[in-house]
């Protein structure tokens, strides 16, 4: 017997997906993004308070911020370090190094109160509101699953690829959490179109985000074909074409425009054969750690297609540092690895271990009716010791030094509005009210010369840069030595 499915019989068999089920309350989701907004909060600024924070990254997205702030495009003084070579300018232009115009965000909340640890708050909201739209995810989707929100969530904010980034400084990517967030759970609503704008937000935070934006228009395409929404299918083929048109103008036109030399600087960094075929023992390790966090479900879901972008040029990067698991880059695949969870137990998934198996399938009791979730949450509960936030339970953390005393002693010692060299940990404490360069051979005199030097000896990054400093400044006359103690040196140019 011929049987025709008809668009109303695709939908009606999607249905139960489609559904809007009676959720439970938000406050257990938002409970536990409010704890981990307060714990993020408090390493990130007990961290900062340490000089523990660099000028590469938050120094440079301070100086980013601060010129969007007072109306100006993002530049940094600092990334001048490891400028093109040929550069003079006093400011690297920063949309010639990456694409990140959704920073211009930050510019109004600078302006109100201009510290950088603004940064270090906002990414800490942006992290707690991923958490949030994550747990309510599986709540909607997981309704049989009383505690699937608290244990999704926690287990979302404990994931190694968060960690990373609450860990490292603040980075653009944080901005890609609650859009990737708000976009998987649309898809999963069967809200399509709202899941195509939020996906194309994306486009406004990172050029590499393109390709992730991209995929998802091919997945909300298929799906929409599969529901017989024509005005679904339309808008997924015009977010992958247009964020395909919109990286390769951004790549090809618009950084190129911005960068001192004309060209895309990390461009030859992906692609090249010793980035494909080296480094296979770290990067089955990251996929490993990918696959754990999510009990190995991640790939039973259409979800998954949107972690191959980011892992695709991770993987062909010549720099070995994009291949471990231990930076920010991974930060961004968390939402979608959650979100890809949630639907793959709603469709009747297990983790492959043989108890949880079971005892999924042993009757409605809350315990076993999370058991699918148990895997992901103990695998984030084993690794927190090793994760950054760990450190908060040890008292050394809490405890000021003295080569942090005589750090913070030598910083404040600097006058607001001179131009300074600063080693790259002393650097993000004087971006807020000083023009600030890495203390660098070569840019102490740099037109304009910089009238203060700070630097900690052993500071290593750049490697070589503190010692050629201080060489420099030894060598010449008119140079001064203020201040130095515990390691930490602080000269004035003598009038």
């Amino acid at each position: 017997m011929l049987m025709i499915t008809t668009p109303e019989a695709t939908h009606t068999a999607e249905a139960p997906a489609l559904r809007r089920p009676e959720v439970p309350s938000r406050t257990g989701p938002a409970f536990v993004a409010a704890v981990l907004f307060v714990l993020h909060c408090a390493f990130a600024l007990r961290n900062h308070a340490r000089f523990r924070t660099t000028g590469y990254d938050l120094g440079i997205f301070g100086q980013a911020v601060r010129s969007w702030a007072e109306g100006r495009l993002p530049a940094s003084e600092i990334r001048t370090a490891t400028a093109p070579a040929g550069f003079g300018g006093e400011a690297l232009p920063l949309l010639g190094d990456h694409f990140h115009p959704v920073l211009a965000l930050l510019g109004p909340v600078y302006r109100l109160v201009p510290h950088v640890e603004v940064l270090l708050v906002a990414q800490a909201a942006l992290v707690a509101v991923a958490v949030y739209v994550t747990g309510r995810t599986a709540q909607a989707h997981l309704p049989g699953r009383p505690f699937a929100g608290p244990l999704v969530g926690v287990a979302c904010g404990l994931a190694w690829g968060t960690q990373t980034l609450v860990g490292f400084d603040f980075h653009e990517v944080a901005f890609a959490l609650p859009p990737l967030a708000l976009a998987c759970r649309a898809y999963l609503d069967g809200r399509l179109r709202a899941a195509v704008w939020w996906a194309a937000a994306l486009l406004l935070v990172k050029e590499d985000l393109g390709a992730t934006a991209a995929v998802f228009g091919l997945l909300v395409a298929h799906r929409a074909r599969g529901l017989g929404d024509r005005r679904g299918r339309r808008a997924g083929w015009l977010l992958a074409g247009g964020s395909v048109l919109a990286a390769a103008l951004v790549l090809k036109v618009v950084i190129p425009g911005f960068a001192p030399d004309g060209r895309y600087l990390y461009a030859e960094q992906v692609g090249g054969a010793y980035g494909l075929l080296d480094g296979w023992p770290v990067k089955a390790l990251t996929v490993l750690a990918l696959l754990a966090v999510t009990g190995g479900l991640v790939v039973r879901s259409p979800l998954a297609w949107l972690l191959l972008p980011t892992l695709a040029w991770r993987f062909t990067s010549s720099v070995p540092s994009h291949w471990e698991p231990g930076l920010h880059y991974s930060a961004v695949l968390v939402p979608v690895a959650f979100a890809a969870l949630v639907d793959a137990v709603r469709r009747g998934a297990r983790p492959p271990v043989p108890g949880l198996r079971g005892a999924g399938r042993q009757g409605p009791g809350p315990l076993r009716a999370g058991a699918p979730l148990l895997v992901p949450l103990g695998v984030a509960l084993l690794l927190l010791p090793l994760q950054p936030t760990a450190q908060l339970a040890t008292p050394g953390f809490w405890r000021e030094s003295p080569r942090e005393a005589a750090a913070r002693a030598a910083v404040e010692l600097v006058p607001d509005g001179v131009r300074v060299a600063a080693s790259n940990t002393l650097a993000p404490h004087l971006t807020d009210r000083t023009v600030v360069r890495l203390a660098a051979p070569g840019l102490l005199d740099r037109d304009p010369a910089v009238e203060w030097l700070v630097a900690d000896r052993l500071d290593g990054f750049p490697a070589g840069a503190v010692d050629g400093a201080l060489r420099e400044a030894a060598a010449d006359p008119g140079w001064r030595v203020v201040r130095e103690e515990a390691g930490i040196v602080l000269l004035t140019r003598v009038p």
